[in-house]
């Protein structure tokens, strides 16, 4: 094969991680006809931050335009609600079914248990509740180009935060003959953390140093008091902690920077 050829390969192949890892995260369109492979899907999870950059800008669009004619916080309504049609609410379900379980069952097999269960009880109703109000009341103190910005960092860097913890955090459930654990390769993380470097650089470029940092900081903190939680209450992670990881990482960008501006 010839270095073009070659070349053509690799990234064809980073193109379809890259579907992969919006298929799984959003409900955005996709080619239909896409190679699947447990190995596929775990090289797919380097992507994860830029599926998120994709999100946050769909917001920030929403947030920017809307705001032209309507009040700030309707805007920042329709960006969120625009955002949750984009992914289903994926990370929220996972936010909500995690309070649920790790708040709600007094052993860690009663725990999972409850994470497996759809429905939405008193902890994670008012938990996701508690964020998403959070989250519009925050941006709606910004001015929509500052929002806009916000949107961007905290949607990829909270779904950086979620490969942290698949990273680095052992999986909580037996995983099982045909199931694959979530993880993450080392080179998948280093050009995970490159993507986010670049996104909080951006930041850092159009909200000023001192926001973009302080963002950085709470959602460290947020995330790994997450995962610190998750590691006390059932010994590992589950895909409903990823979801609850995601969603206070992307609050701490939005706490830090309404904090500091």
């Amino acid at each position: 094969m010839t270095d073009g050829a070659s070349l053509r390969e690799s990234l064809r192949t980073e193109w379809t991680l890259f579907l992969l890892a919006l298929q799984f995260l959003t409900r955005l369109p996709v080619p239909r006809d896409l190679p699947f492979s447990d190995d596929l899907l775990i090289r797919a999870t380097r992507y994860y931050p830029l599926v998120g950059l994709l999100i946050g800008s769909l917001g920030a669009v929403v947030l920017v335009l809307a705001a032209r004619w309507l009040a700030l916080p309707v805007a920042v309504l329709l960006s969120l609600a625009a955002t949750l049609a984009a992914t289903g609410a994926f990370h929220e379900d996972g936010l909500a079914d995690a309070a649920d379980g790790l708040w709600g069952g007094l052993t860690v097999a009663r725990r999972l248990e409850i994470m497996r269960d759809s429905r939405i009880g008193t902890y994670g109703a008012v938990t996701l509740g508690t964020v998403l109000a959070l989250k519009v009341a925050l941006l709606a103190s910004l001015t929509p180009a500052q929002a806009a910005w916000v949107l961007l960092l905290g949607h990829a860097l909270g779904r950086m935060a979620a490969v942290h913890v698949i990273a680095t955090t052992r999986y909580a459930r037996d995983a099982g003959a045909k199931f694959v654990a979530p993880t993450v390769t080392p080179d998948g993380y280093r050009l995970a953390l490159a993507m986010s470097v670049g996104v909080l650089m951006l930041g850092i470029m159009a909200l000023g140093t001192g926001a973009a940092l302080c963002g950085l900081v709470l959602c460290i903190l947020l995330a790994q008091a997450m995962r610190r939680i998750c590691l006390d209450k059932i010994g590992g992670y589950t895909g409903d902690c990823l979801g609850a990881t995601q969603q206070l990482g992307e609050l701490g960008i939005y706490l830090g920077v309404a904090l500091w501006l």
